[in-house]
């Protein structure tokens, strides 16, 4: 990090009150607690793979992913989705934005990703795919293409934002 006589850089300012998937400020970030703050620890990590097991049906976990209501009900914040390829979506109250690349029902979807304090025009991509696993779905992750750094509050926002929510979601 480089001193900045005129103040914080945007990426250093909202690193100072922002947490999670990519810095992204949540609840509890919006209910003044403390959070967690970025380390430099040399990460240079620019895609993560998850697969997590959800009792719920692939199509059930596509419908809460792509429909504006179900998302923001197991999220917690306001959600606008477009659920068609080349769709617009703004997720977390709007922390998050981006575009539906692909969506093949029942099986994945694809989209360009970001947080909204990433600088202008940066994305990632993401890919959810979707596998029988006894009576659930294995949803596999990928994420690709994020900024160095990124790594470690983006695994652990995953977690924490997406699949311990969608854990309860019905079969």
């Amino acid at each position: 990090m480089h001193s900045n006589a005129q103040g914080p850089t945007r990426r250093q300012f909202a690193g100072s009150f922002a947490v999670a998937v990519g810095g992204l400020a949540f609840p509890s970030a919006l209910h003044g607690e403390q959070q967690p703050q970025p380390t430099n620890s040399g990460d240079t990590r620019t895609a993560l793979h998850q697969e997590v097991e959800l009792a719920a049906s692939a199509s059930r976990i596509e419908s809460a992913l792509l429909d504006a209501k179900q998302f923001a009900a197991f999220s917690g914040l306001a959600a606008t989705i477009d659920p068609r390829e080349g769709g617009a979506f703004s997720l977390f109250g709007g922390l998050i934005v981006g575009r539906n690349i692909e969506i093949v029902s029942g099986q994945r979807i694809v989209q360009a990703w970001r947080p909204t304090h990433w600088d202008p025009g940066v994305y990632s991509v993401v890919k959810f795919a979707f596998k029988p696993s006894g009576s659930g779905t294995l949803v596999v992750l990928d994420h690709t293409g994020f900024p160095v750094g990124d790594y470690d509050h983006l695994s652990s926002g995953w977690y924490a934002h997406y699949w311990e929510p969608l854990k309860k979601l019905p079969a």
